[in-house]
């Protein structure tokens, strides 16, 4: 009989038992954001191997853990030892020891200034630093850390901690006009806000929809930026009108239904105001639905010729507004009786594309789409829209197949 044999008849105590289920919930709680950190102090070739060493020899040691700091300042020192003997390791043979590979152009918002978020190259920008202000802003920024975090895991107190911060990103402010490599978006400079109401004067309740709105889309607009990797090629004005009545007759709708609060056209993303969004929105829905607007003005811009179940599909999965009961409300139905739109249905740019379920079924087509396909896929069908074989490897009948099939696998 082999040993491994002899090992599977050695019973676990309930104790062990425990400790072994308590350790894994440690390891599924930080390992990402330890594997963070040393992929930013060595590369991401070898992030996975050394993550999975401090790991085990934390496991080994676990029965020393005095309970003193946090479990994840303890398991960073483990994974800090392992840095440095990896450091040695490349030193002995003669290897580049520094590599930041996972976190180039890592965008990060650092609010130096009100509404500018800072994209920068990290292993340009961090190496103008001293090895101490890297630490700390590769901790506060990429590995999640708080304050205090960092305080135990430097050894310094987390006044000075933030005090040194602040310096730290002062001389990136400082550095920036220097730096080839790093550039700064600004959402006032991307988007500008126009209030319609022109009998009445800016008040505080305009001046809070100013400020809710762009934090609604500092927020949320570079994410989506990266998520479909596109610049707009233009700037963006969003005309902010009084009632529902005034916003339908500006955009030639008189006769359109209350829950019409929002559209787009060329460089202009039109909404109601917020202060009074009429009786089936509320103040925080006009704001969310903003983030669905620019979304598909975004898709627009890269293709004017996207479908419209496309850019509503798009607009709806980055608000997440749309409620499941609307979805089902509004879908069910066809889905059973084996009437599902067409593709070509759902371009419908009339308002029969409200009554034939196109909001829920767009919805539902991304849902699909993103279930079964990558974002690369979806960002190269977006740039062509009529060729469903170049990304997705199918033609037009046989993906909506598919995704009838997943829609009545998803009533069952």
């Amino acid at each position: 009989m082999s040993r491994a044999q002899d090992k599977t008849k050695i019973p676990v105590l309930p104790e062990e038992q425990e400790q072994i289920q308590h350790f894994e919930d440690i390891y599924n709680q930080y390992q990402e954001r330890i594997r963070k950190y040393i992929a930013v102090k060595t590369n991401s070739a070898v992030a996975d191997d050394l993550t999975q060493q401090a790991f085990l020899k934390a496991m080994e040691n676990f029965h020393l853990f005095k309970h003193n700091s946090s479990i994840f300042t303890w398991l960073f020192k483990i994974a800090q030892n392992i840095v440095k003997n990896e450091y040695r390791s490349r030193s002995r043979n003669k290897k580049k020891v520094h590599e930041v590979i996972d976190f180039q152009s890592q965008s990060i918002s650092l609010d130096i200034v009100k509404n500018v978020d800072i994209r920068l190259d990290i292993s340009a920008a961090l190496a103008q630093l001293n090895e101490l202000d890297q630490q700390i802003i590769s901790l506060r920024f990429f590995v999640d850390c708080t304050l205090l975090d960092i305080s135990q895991i430097i050894g310094m107190p987390e006044s000075a901690v933030k005090n040194r911060l602040y310096r730290a990103l002062n001389k990136l402010k400082i550095a920036l006009k220097e730096w080839g490599d790093i550039t700064i978006m600004s959402i006032k400079e991307l988007i500008s806000i126009v209030d319609k109401n022109e009998a009445s004067t800016k008040h505080d309740g305009m001046n809070k929809v100013y400020h809710d709105l762009f934090e609604e889309l500092k927020s949320n607009v570079e994410r989506i930026l990266t998520t479909y990797r596109h610049r707009p090629s233009q700037k963006i004005t969003i005309e902010i009108y009084p009632d529902l009545s005034t916003f339908h007759q500006a955009i030639g709708e008189p006769d359109a239904p209350n829950w019409f609060m929002g559209t787009y056209e060329h460089n202009k993303i039109r909404i109601v105001s917020p202060l009074n969004p009429g009786p089936e929105h509320t103040y925080q829905s006009v704001l969310r639905n903003t983030i669905s607007l620019f979304t598909m003005w975004l898709v627009k811009d890269i293709n004017p010729l996207a479908p419209k179940w496309l850019t509503h599909g798009l607009g709806g999965h980055e608000s997440k507004q749309m409620s499941q009961e609307y979805i089902k409300y509004s879908t069910s139905e066809a889905i059973r009786n084996k009437a599902v739109p067409s593709f070509q249905a759902l371009t419908n740019d009339t308002w029969e594309f409200e009554k034939i379920g196109g909001y829920g079924f767009s919805h539902l087509i991304v849902e699909f789409l993103l279930h079964s396909y990558s974002s690369d896929e979806l960002n190269k069908f977006i740039r062509d829209a009529t060729d469903f074989h170049g990304a997705f490897q199918v033609s037009e009948a046989e993906l909506h197949v598919m995704w009838v099939q997943y829609l009545e696998s998803r009533l069952c």
